[in-house]
């Protein structure tokens, strides 16, 4: 029988396939236990990262980063090139006596071979250099302090001149310490009368000047003859505005009024584009108006032909021109109710309202003290004339204000009535009128003689002037503290705890102007200025209308005469903050309020300023600074005072005026901050009080209060002590003022009980104007120059 063959199944090609199961007809539920709480998801092991550049992008940029800064400083030399190009303006200050700008100038036009011309030593020359296709616009000045740091704002090169035979003196230091702090472009150092000192000194002579340049100037790396040229420098807080240095100023007065007209000026515009539009700033004057911008037509030298014919750039329009108006006009009838001033409280006659001005009249907010005026013999004291009970000469002045009027008829007859009692009442017995409180009635006859005592050698052996506690206030004894303090706060945090900036704001913050957003203004305005018919390097003429003619009687072609251009919106009033720092020589006090000089950038203005500390606003603060009474040394701080408003970071440098602007005395330096009318400022005082029992936590505390209805309205607020302790008032023991508290852990005997109370502060207003000073041409006298001539 044969053998049977194995089976072998062979898969048929065609099979028959059927169609898969479309799962989005799938239920919902059979997709969740198909999936089985899974979640897909993409994986991110080789994803690309959000954000990562490569290596590519990183060349790319880099590339357009190097051609954008060749752009710039392309556009930077055409600016001084070319032959209608804008000269570089170079100011030449003398250091120290027996130097002078002219005798420099006469080494520059040698280097170049031409000859001087013969001119006085202040004076503002050009000097065309062929053989560097530069030009060069010298400002010669002498030494007085106003004319160096206007010319120092404006210049591209400033030139230091030394001598190898005088030291610099202390006019000189400060001129070197005012234009580093209110900063410089290109610096550049010479010293003169080298051949009068031998040669085996002259290095040595080298070394020790350019070592005391560098104290001020830490970038320059030796000195200079000035015959070099170099591109100047940028200056960040001038090159945002327009400005100009005046060659030519005439004046065309109105025909209404002689004394009020047009000023013409003329000079190369610098910084951005200048606008018909905009305000310029006049030094010593003020704000004004622009009417229009015209070219002016250069002379060259070579042809005396003018370059270009005058024609108008652009005219102002009366719709879009900014206005002088600083201040809005506050509407009385939309503000809410305040505290009355000092003076509705004289004219309304209110002698409940004899406290000083930033205390309310009582004990509860919106109420009059009670005060009890009563008539009893001559020698009674006040505990005896409290149990003096007469309902017909007993009354007080809420009875007198409801009664006034509805009696305004019969005040002559009761007057009259009341004399002639008194007369009668004067033959029989002396007498006076006693005025107490309602409340508080004898209370230095209720007091126990040994206490009295005790509380006024407490008093004797408190440090007022600790400055671990500069705030330390005492509670007075003839006002009720409730009174006295109660335009004061508790804060739990002084950091956290809430404070709303538009609570019972005085009605100068009516005037003020606030910016929804100022950083986002600042970007806006800043960008705007950019654009301009009267573009920088042109030779352009400004036509200022309205101006009063002393401006053109004052100008001295001999000295600097700045024109500079506004932003919009900083003509207007606000909240300035200035971040200060002392400058160390000068040790006298600086106190809040004091009257001092600001430069401001191209401003300059009196300010009498309030201090505050200097912290960085972070997230979760409330914006409130604590008050300091003086400018101290080695500490920033915060100086605050109603003026124009600032767009960009200017530098600032702030003097003690002495009369004169030469030996005034530069007292802080610093820069712009912030336009916030919201920034509180609290002046914070410390009541302070000591231990007569304890008790482990609770204690008895005495002193700090004088009777029961302060302590139960200062109840409410946290109390520390110098320990470190803190607690709260529990309850008022006795008709004293004592006070049972309770702290977290025991206080010592030795202790002392504070309690921090904070009251808003606020500037001066109408105090910020515009200085007027330095338009005498007084000079430091140079002492060895006026030996020579006499020789």
């Amino acid at each position: 029988m044969p053998s049977e063959k194995p089976f072998h199944h062979r898969a048929s090609h065609l099979k028959q396939t059927n169609k898969p199961f479309k799962s989005k007809h799938a239920t919902k539920g059979a997709l969740k236990d198909k999936t089985k709480g899974k979640v897909s998801r993409t994986s991110v092991k080789n994803a690309p990262r959000k954000g990562a550049v490569t290596k590519a992008d990183r060349k790319n940029s880099a590339r357009l980063h190097q051609q954008k800064q060749r752009a710039e400083l392309i556009k930077r030399h055409r600016f001084f090139e070319g032959k209608d190009a804008a000269p570089k303006t170079v100011a030449i200050v003398p250091l120290c006596s027996g130097v002078s700008a002219y005798d420099l100038v006469v080494n520059l036009y040698k280097s170049v071979d031409k000859s001087p011309p013969e001119t006085t030593e202040r004076e503002i020359m050009n000097l065309k250099a062929d053989r560097f296709k530069q030009t060069l616009q010298l400002v010669l000045l002498s030494r007085n302090f106003i004319d160096i740091i206007d010319a120092c704002k404006v210049a591209d090169f400033v030139i230091f001149i030394m001598s190898a035979e005088v030291e610099v003196d202390e006019f000189g230091e400060k001129c070197l310490q005012t234009l580093q702090a209110q900063g410089v472009p290109s610096v550049v150092s010479t010293v003169m009368h080298l051949d009068s000192v031998p040669v085996k000194k002259r290095n040595d002579v080298k070394k020790s000047l350019l070592s005391f340049i560098q104290h001020y100037f830490p970038s320059e790396t030796k000195l200079y003859c000035g015959s070099e040229t170099q591109t100047p420098k940028e200056i960040l807080w001038r090159d945002t505005h327009p400005y100009l240095l005046a060659e030519d100023v005439s004046f065309i007065a109105n025909d209404d009024n002689e004394n009020i007209g047009t000023l013409r000026v003329s000079g190369y515009a610098r910084g951005v584009p200048f606008s018909a539009n905009r305000l310029v700033h006049l030094q010593n004057y003020g704000d004004f108006q622009l009417k229009e911008i015209s070219s002016c037509p250069t002379i060259r030298e070579d042809t005396e032909e003018m370059a270009m014919d005058a024609k108008t750039l652009e005219t102002a329009d009366p719709a879009l021109r900014d206005s002088l108006v600083a201040e809005n006009e506050p509407d009385l009838m939309q503000n809410e109710q305040t505290w009355p001033t000092r003076e509705e409280l004289d004219k309304a006659g209110d002698l409940s309202m004899s406290v000083e001005s930033d205390n309310l009249p009582d004990a509860k907010p919106g109420t009059t003290p009670k005060r009890i005026v009563k008539r009893v013999p001559k020698g009674t004291s006040a505990y005896q004339a409290a149990w003096i009970v007469d309902s017909e000469e007993e009354y007080s002045e809420e009875d007198d204000d409801e009664d006034e009027t509805m009696a305004c008829d019969d005040d002559q007859e009761e007057e009259s009535s009341i004399k002639q009692i008194e007369e009668e009442d004067e033959e029989e017995e002396e007498y006076e009128e006693i005025e107490l409180e309602a409340r508080n009635r004898a209370l230095s006859d209720q007091m126990d003689e040994n206490e009295e005592k005790q509380l006024q050698e407490y008093l004797k052996k408190q440090n007022r002037e600790d400055l671990q506690f500069p705030d330390e206030v005492d509670t007075p004894m003839d006002i009720s503290a409730r009174v006295r303090f109660q335009r004061y706060r508790g804060l739990e945090s002084f950091r956290t705890s809430p404070w709303d900036p538009y609570e019972n704001l005085p009605i100068d913050y009516a005037r003020i102007f606030q910016f929804a957003d100022y950083k986002r203004t600042v970007k806006r305005v800043t960008a705007e200025a950019l654009i301009g018919a009267a573009k920088p390097g042109m030779r352009i003429t400004l036509h200022i209308s309205n101006v009063p003619k002393e401006v053109k009687e004052s100008f001295n072609p001999s000295r600097p005469f700045i024109i500079f251009g506004l932003l919009q919106h900083e003509h207007r009033i606000s909240v300035l903050n200035f971040v200060l720092t002392r400058t160390p020589h000068y040790t006298e006090p600086i106190k809040s309020k004091d009257p001092l000089l600001i430069q401001c950038g191209f401003r300059r203005y009196t300010i009498y300023p309030l201090f505050s500390q200097h912290t960085h606003s972070k997230k979760g603060t409330n914006n409130v600074h604590k008050f300091e009474k003086f400018l101290n040394v080695g500490r920033t701080s915060i100086a605050t005072v109603y003026g124009p408003i600032v767009f960009g970071v200017m530098p600032c440098l702030v003097f003690k005026d002495t009369g004169d602007i030469n030996d005034s005395i530069l007292v802080a330096t610093g820069s712009f901050n912030s336009v916030d009318p919201t920034r509180i400022i609290a002046k914070r005082i410390i009541l302070t009080g000591y231990p007569l029992k304890i008790n482990k936590r609770s204690a008895v505390i005495r002193f700090m209060f004088f009777n029961p209805e302060d302590v139960q309205w200062f109840k409410p607020v946290r109390l520390h002590s110098k320990y470190g302790r803190t607690g709260h008032i529990k309850e008022s023991l006795g008709t004293h003022g004592h006070m049972k508290c309770v702290f977290d852990s025991p206080i010592k005997q030795q202790d002392t009980v504070m309690m921090y109370l904070y009251k808003r502060v606020y500037p001066i207003w109408g105090t910020t104007e515009i200085w007027n000073g330095g338009l005498e041409d007084k000079i430091i006298e140079d002492e060895i120059r006026e030996r020579k001539m006499e020789m």
